[in-house]
C-alpha cells in the first residue's frame, strides 16, 4: 500500500564532535595547567583557542586560567575546544568542569539538550547582560500608528505583512532569528516549507514581506559586508526608504544617530523622533560561562562565581576582561534568566537544529507533534456528510501518526471559543467570524480556501453604475476632482442584502471609513446601519426609490438581484463583485445572449468603480497559544498535500485499470478509502471544493477587517447570541 508522502517536521541533530582538538598552548595535552603554584582542586575550562594565538597575546586565554588559579587556589587548566558545540560536549561528559565564552545558540542548546547551566554572563556597555530586538519602523508610518494609538485591537506587529523587511543578515539574532521567531510563534507567519530546512526561512521571509503592499521591494538580507548588512545596514535600509521595517537591537537607532558629537551620526541619518520601536521581540543574552550541576559540586560553583564577579573590581581582572572576554564585568545568572526569552523565539525558527543541534526534546532526533489534534467541525444529521468529515481525520492521523478527532460545534461562535481555549486546535470558519476571532481573540489563519482552479482565495468587492450616469462619468472623466463615490449620496442603492458582505458590509465600511457617509443612531447597535443607508442612499435627489434591501429571496436578493435593479432602472449602484469574479460577466457576459438573464443590458453598459477590498475565503484557523508551530507546520503540510490527489475509478494507466487515490506529481495510486482521498476530503471539506493554500491573518483578512471595523455595531452583533452564539454561559462552560 502506498501513502502520501507528506513533508514531514523533522528535526536533525548537529553532529557535535566529543573528541577535542588536542594540544592547547605550548602542550601536547588535551589541557595545559595554569602554573605549579596551585595545587587545590582541579578546574577545567573549555575554551576555544585561536591557533595563531601566542603567549604574548593580550586575549590569550591562559591569563584567566592563571588568574583564576590564583584565586581559588585550585589547579586551572584550559580543554581546548574547537567550537562552541564542542565545549557544550565537554561539559555534558565530563571533560570540563565550565566552558566560557558560549555564545547564544550553542548555550540554549546546552541548556534544553543537555540540561547544563549558565552560572555567569558577559555585560554589555550598560551593564546588562543582554540587548532588547526590536521592529524599528518611521513614525509616519501605519505600524506606528498601531502601536501608539492605545488600541488594543490595531496590531503593528499584523500589518508587517507584505512590508519590505531590513535584516541585518542571514540567520543573526536580533535582525533575523529573533523577530522571526516570535512571529512564527505567535501566529504572524506561517512557515512555508519543511521545519527541519533552515532554508525554509528565506522563503517564508520572501512570503511574507515580499513589498507587495509597501514599498514594492524584496526583503533585504544581506550577505556580510553588503549594502545594509549588519545594524547600521538595517537602519539605513529604513532610512533610506527602501524598507518599511528594520530589525536590530534597542540601542541601535541611537548609537547610530543620536550621538552627542552630531559628526559621529551617520549621514543617512534622520531625525530620532522619525524612529519608532515596536514592543520588543525579548532578550538576545550575551556570552555566557556554563557548567554541569552533574559535575561540578554547588559550592564550587559558587566560589567561581565570586571570582569572576570580583575582577572586575581588581587592576589585572579587569585588564583580562577587557583583553579576553571583551567585557567590563560579569555578573552571576542562570539559564532560565539568561536565556529564556531568547529560546522560546529561537525554537520556532525551521531548521534551527541543523544549526545549533536539537534542543527541542532533551536531545531527541524530532520535536513530538501533539499527540491528539482536536478538530472544530459541524457534526450533521447527514451521515455521508460526517462520514466525509471522519475521513478527513482519519487521514491526518494517518499522516500524521497521532489521534485526530472532530469537536462537534453547532455555531461559528462555539468554534471561536473552543479554539480560544484550546478544546480544538483548528476550525474551519467563515469570513465574518474569523475577523471577530482574529481580532478579539488572538486567532490567526493556518490555511485559506481555494475558490477557483487557479487558486484565488479572495473576491473584490466593487460597486456598479450604468454607462452615462453621473456616478460612471466621474469615475471615466479623467477628473481627479470629480469623485464617483461622492456622487452616490442622494441616489437609490441595490445591496444583495442585509448584512452581506461585498452587498453591504464592505462598501459601507469603505465609505463610512472614507468619510463619504456619516453614520446615524446607535454606534453600537448594527440595525443603526439601515437607518444610515436610507439616510445616505435616499433617492431624493435621483428616482425617489428608497434603498433596496431586500430579504433572502425576495424582488431583487442576492448578487443577481443587485444587478438586476441596477439593470432595471430601480437603482444608481448596485454593490457586487467585481474584476476577475465580475457579477454582471456571471449573469449577463455569455457569448451566446439567450444564456444570459431576461434583464440583462449589454456588458459596455456596466461600469466598475474602483474596487472596495478583498473578501476572503473561508480560512483554516487556530489558537497559537495552544497550538505550537512544528504540530500546526505538520497539519499544514498534510492538508496541503491533498491538493495534489483525486480518486479515479478505473483509470488505464501503464496498461492496467487503477482504482484508488491518484497523486498527480508522483503519479502513484494509495489503497486508501475513498473519503481518505485528499481530492474527496478537500471537495466535502471546503465550500468551494477547489483545495487549500498557506495563509496567513494579515494578507487574508487586513482588507476585509479594515472595512467591516468601520461599520456600527457589527463588533457587537458578532459576539451577540443573535449571530453566533459567544455567550457569557458558553464561555464559562469551556473554561
Amino acid at each position: 500500500m502506498w501513502k502520501t508522502k507528506i513533508a514531514k517536521s523533522s528535526l536533525m541533530i548537529l553532529l557535535m564532535v566529543t573528541t577535542a582538538m588536542a594540544g592547547c598552548i605550548g602542550s601536547d595535552d588535551d589541557s595545559t595547567s595554569s602554573t605549579d603554584n596551585c595545587s587545590g582542586d582541579e578546574l577545567k575550562i573549555a575554551y576555544e583557542i585561536k591557533e595563531d594565538l601566542t603567549d604574548t597575546d593580550l586575549s590569550n586565554p591562559q591569563q584567566i586560567a592563571d588568574y583564576l588559579c590564583d584565586k581559588l587556589d585550585m589547579d586551572v587548566s584550559l580543554y581546548d575546544v574547537g567550537s562552541s558545540g564542542i565545549a557544550m560536549e565537554a561539559l555534558r561528559f565530563g571533560n570540563a568542569d565550565i566552558a566560557m565564552n558560549i555564545d547564544g545558540g550553542p548555550a540554549w542548546v546546552g541548556w534544553n539538550a543537555y540540561e547544563l547551566d549558565v552560572m555567569a554572563a558577559d555585560t554589555k556597555s550598560d551593564g546588562r547582560a543582554y540587548y532588547d530586538a526590536h521592529a524599528w519602523v518611521k513614525a509616519d508610518s501605519e505600524m506606528a500608528t498601531a502601536h501608539l494609538d492605545n488600541d488594543d485591537s490595531t496590531d503593528p506587529f499584523s500589518l508587517l505583512a507584505g512590508k519590505t523587511s531590513c535584516h541585518t543578515g542571514w540567520l543573526k539574532s536580533a535582525g533575523m532569528l529573533m523577530p522571526m521567531g516570535y512571529m512564527i510563534g505567535n501566529g504572524y507567519v506561517t512557515v512555508q516549507g519543511d521545519m527541519s530546512d533552515t532554508e525554509t526561512l528565506r522563503t517564508t521571509i520572501n512570503n511574507y514581506f515580499d513589498g507587495s503592499t509597501g514599498a514594492g521591494n524584496p526583503a533585504s538580507i544581506p550577505e556580510s559586508g553588503a549594502l545594509y548588512s549588519g545594524y547600521s545596514g538595517a537602519v539605513e535600509c529604513l532610512s533610506t526608504g527602501y524598507g518599511d521595517v528594520a530589525f536590530a537591537k534597542d540601542s541601535t537607532v541611537a548609537s547610530y544617530c543620536a550621538n552627542e558629537d552630531t559628526t559621529l551620526n551617520q549621514a543617512w541619518c534622520l531625525d530620532m523622533t522619525q524612529y519608532v520601536a515596536l514592543p520588543k521581540f525579548g532578550s538576545s543574552p550575551s556570552h555566557s560561562v556554563m557548567y554541569n550541576s552533574d559535575v561540578l559540586a554547588a559550592d564550587k560553583v559558587t566560589l567561581i562565581q565570586d571570582a569572576l564577579v570580583a575582577m572586575k573590581d581588581d587592576t589585572n581582572g579587569l585588564e583580562i576582561l577587557n583583553n579576553v572576554l571583551g567585557t567590563d564585568a560579569m555578573i552571576v545568572t542562570d539559564a532560565e534568566t539568561h536565556l529564556g526569552t531568547y529560546g522560546a523565539a529561537l525554537q520556532n525558527i525551521p531548521g534551527i537544529s541543523s544549526k545549533y543541534g536539537n534542543a527541542f526534546t532533551n536531545g531527541s532526533q524530532t520535536a513530538p507533534l501533539k499527540s491528539t489534534i482536536n478538530i472544530a467541525y459541524y457534526l450533521a444529521d447527514d451521515a455521508s456528510s460526517n462520514a466525509n468529515a471522519q475521513g478527513m481525520a482519519d487521514r491526518l492521523a494517518s499522516d500524521l501518526g497521532v489521534n485526530v478527532n472532530l469537536y462537534d460545534v453547532s455555531s461559528e461562535g462555539m468554534i471561536i471559543q473552543a479554539l480560544r481555549f484550546g478544546n480544538a486546535d483548528i476550525g474551519f470558519m467563515e469570513g465574518g467570524p474569523a475577523w471577530i476571532g482574529w481580532k478579539q481573540y488572538g486567532l490567526s489563519v493556518l490555511a485559506v480556501e481555494t475558490t477557483t482552479m487557479e487558486g484565488a482565495t479572495h473576491y473584490n468587492a466593487s460597486a456598479w453604475a450604468l454607462n452615462g450616469s453621473d456616478i460612471a462619468n466621474a469615475h471615466l472623466d479623467g477628473d481627479d476632482s470629480t469623485d464617483p463615490f461622492a456622487v452616490m449620496a442622494g441616489k437609490t442603492s441595490c445591496h444583495t442584502g442585509w448584512l452581506k458582505s461585498a452587498g453591504m458590509l464592505m462598501p459601507m465600511g469603505y465609505l463610512i471609513k472614507n468619510g463619504y457617509v456619516t453614520p446615524v443612531g446607535d454606534s453600537t447597535d448594527v440595525n443603526s446601519l439601515r437607518t444610515t443607508i436610507d439616510n445616505h442612499f435616499d433617492g431624493s435627489t435621483s428616482n425617489g426609490n428608497p434603498a433596496s434591501i431586500p430579504d433572502s429571496g425576495a424582488l431583487y436578493s442576492g448578487y443577481s438581484g443587485a444587478i438586476e435593479c441596477l439593470s432595471e432602472g430601480y437603482g444608481d449602484v448596485a454593490f457586487a463583485k467585481g474584476d476577475d469574479f465580475s457579477t454582471p460577466e456571471k449573469y449577463c457576459g455569455a457569448d451566446n445572449a439567450s444564456e444570459n438573464e431576461d434583464w440583462c443590458l449589454s456588458m459596455d453598459q456596466y461600469i466598475q468603480l474602483p474596487s472596495f477590498g478583498q473578501s476572503p475565503s473561508h480560512p483554516v484557523m487556530y489558537n497559537p497559544e495552544h497550538l505550537d508551530v512544528h504540530t500546526r507546520n505538520a497539519i499544514l503540510n498534510a492538508m496541503l498535500s491533498w491538493n495534489d490527489e483525486m480518486w479515479i475509478v478505473d483509470y488505464p494507466m501503464g496498461g492496467q485499470n487503477y482504482t484508488g487515490c491518484y497523486n498527480i506529481v508522483t503519479h502513484q495510486v494509495a489503497d486508501i478509502p475513498m473519503n481518505q482521498c485528499g481530492g474527496e476530503i478537500m471537495s466535502s471539506v471546503t465550500s468551494k471544493g477547489y483545495g487549500l493554500k498557506a495563509g496567513n491573518s494579515q494578507n487574508h483578512l487586513a482588507s476585509y477587517s479594515d472595512l467591516l471595523g468601520s461599520v456600527p455595531g457589527l463588533s457587537e452583533y458578532y459576539h451577540s447570541s443573535d449571530k453566533y452564539g459567544i455567550t457569557e454561559a458558553e464561555t464559562s462552560e469551556q473554561e
